[in-house]
């Protein structure tokens, strides 16, 4: 049954109540036109429950927008959601990322993330080329995907939102990984939910690290909001030492908008439930408003922990990532580098969920606590203990 407007529907009830259900809820196909976005395929998702939030086809099936009931919680940065064709990516020494960072989530890889770095490239065996330059977080976030489908599918009296598209990152003498990516969503609902296949579709051995950067705005995020995790170890904080206290922010209750404020970030070893679940939260208690996202501890075993409080690009970022913050060539040096054969492929499967009264942000609160209590203490003194997430192949 679908639930909405406080009633339980079946698909015939849905149906003598409205010519289509796109009346409730939908994915529609449409292009935006004017400016940075124009010529950009994007995907409308509404649920009817007040969860609305668009997919970009052409920036490799990254969520943009997302509003629930009129309040935001996806981000929007300055830059917009810029084509991909104005997209200079070896730009800026590397941190040309910078200039098409936006929206609830882009992703980041499919070979690289984290910061610029160059790699032998022995393994594509191809003289002249002698590395491979990667710039910050890699490359897919900015390619178009080819889109295989969406629409609207009933099961029995379950109707789901879906889309799917294929994400390729290619070069001559290089890289041929493919992203497969399925994005679901019920009528009814307030989750997302996100699957994704890396493959490799060539035949080099090849190199793949995946992170999602998932960015929460405001109203969700604001003075006195609070980051819920099953915090286990504080292991890492970019900017600790005697620089630790000096923005006099910590890494659990939140402030308002600042000047001259420089980014901070943390990796939290993290708790898993019973299922190999890992859920962490973003609430705004005040508001009765929170955004939670549930990962898969085997395959996201990182998590980190992003806050721009800079006024006017005023974000936080949840970031699961299948390695530590440590880097390209730590993971490598630590035997913990995912190397893909042809046809050898990663899955991921991700939630998000909004919660949208003071009761759900109370259950998720409880969830999360039940698997760690995370330091009372608002700048916990980092452990450097990055543990081994075992071999990879």
């Amino acid at each position: 049954m679908v639930e909405l407007y406080g009633q339980a529907w079946s698909r015939r009830g849905i149906a003598e109540r409205a010519g289509s259900l796109s009346q409730f809820a939908g994915v529609r196909l449409m292009t935006l036109g004017d400016g940075l976005e124009r010529g950009i395929r994007m995907l409308e998702f509404r649920t009817g429950t007040g969860l609305r939030f668009t997919v970009l086809v052409d920036r490799a099936l990254d969520i943009a927008d997302c509003d629930y009931r009129g309040m935001a919680i996806g981000w929007h940065s300055p830059t917009g959601f810029k084509h991909p064709a104005l997209h200079e990516y070896e730009g800026e020494g590397g941190l040309a990322w910078l200039r098409s960072f936006s929206g609830l989530m882009m992703t980041c890889g499919l070979d690289h993330i984290l910061f610029m770095y160059e790699e032998p490239a022995g393994h594509y065996v191809y003289g002249p080329r002698k590395t491979v330059s990667h710039s910050i977080h890699g490359r897919v976030s900015t390619i178009p995907a080819r889109l295989t489908g969406y629409g609207e599918r009933w099961e029995g009296d379950e109707c789901i939102l879906w889309c799917e598209g294929v994400v390729s990152q290619a070069a001559v003498f290089g890289e041929d990984l493919q992203l497969v990516r399925r994005i679901e969503a019920k009528v009814g609902s307030n989750e997302i939910r996100l699957s994704d296949r890396v493959v490799n579709h060539g035949f080099y051995r090849t190199p793949h690290m995946y992170c999602y950067h998932i960015n929460v705005g405001h109203p969700v995020l604001a003075e006195g909001s609070r980051y819920l995790a099953p915090v286990k170890d504080v292991v890492w904080a970019a900017h600790a030492g005697a620089d630790y206290r000096r923005q006099e922010v910590g890494y659990r209750r939140f402030p308002g908008p600042q000047t001259n404020f420089h980014e901070q970030v943390w990796q939290h070893e993290l708790a898993a439930d019973a299922g190999g679940k890992t859920p962490v939260a973003l609430v705004n208690d005040e508001l009765g408003i929170g955004f939670e996202v549930e990962t898969r501890k085997d395959q996201f075993p990182c998590m980190f922990e992003w806050q721009n409080f800079q006024a006017g690009q005023y974000a936080f970022g949840i970031e699961p990532s299948s390695n530590h913050v440590l880097g390209h060539q730590a993971a490598h040096e630590r035997g913990e580098l995912i190397w893909l054969e042809h046809g050898e492929e990663r899955a991921y499967d991700t939630v998000f969920r909004i919660l949208t009264s003071g009761d759900e942000i109370a259950a998720a609160e409880k969830r999360i606590t039940a698997l760690a209590r995370q330091p009372d203490a608002d700048y916990p003194e980092p452990s450097g203990n990055h543990l081994p997430i075992g071999t990879r192949s």
